[in-house]
């Protein structure tokens, strides 16, 4: 059960979250609270697995990032943390997760990559050689679409 407050906190976090210097003092500000009751109640609120998360969603496209694709490589099961440890050290990836069951049955590991010039393909033969794995498909992104989170309140 959450508590009026809870609710007016998350009344705003579920929403984008004001770029400035100190957000949760804004939001403490809007909803006449303290930005440490603020910062508290969403702690309270991740703790007790009310919310999972609270991340920012870019819009690639609108930050200048011209060539995008989602690479999905087949990594013996084994070899997964290792390999996404090694992938996890090019700023060009902004994400890496492994998928199970994995997609065709054998890519397992899929990694979302940005450019803002066009060597796409020079940066997938930099990251098949560092990891040795050559069995990868490369799915590009062609439009952003609208990116939203859930609405609650």
């Amino acid at each position: 059960m959450l508590t009026e407050t809870e609710i007016k906190i998350a009344k705003y976090i579920q929403g984008d979250i004001p770029l400035v210097k100190r957000p949760f003092e804004h939001i403490g500000i809007e909803t006449g609270m303290g930005e440490n009751e603020v910062i508290e109640a969403v702690n309270s609120l991740l703790e007790r697995g009310i919310i999972r998360k609270i991340g920012a969603v870019i819009r690639h496209q609108k930050a200048g990032f011209t060539q995008n694709a989602m690479v999905v490589w087949a990594v013996p099961g084994e070899r997964c943390e290792a390999v996404g440890n090694i992938f996890a050290t090019f700023k060009e990836i902004t994400h890496c997760y492994e998928r199970n069951p994995p997609l065709d049955k054998k890519y397992n590991l899929f990694t979302m990559i940005h450019l803002r010039e066009n060597d796409q393909k020079k940066l997938i033969e930099k990251l098949s050689s560092a990891v040795d794995i050559g069995d990868f498909k490369v799915l590009i992104s062609e439009r952003e679409f609208k990116k939203s989170s859930m609405t609650y309140f």
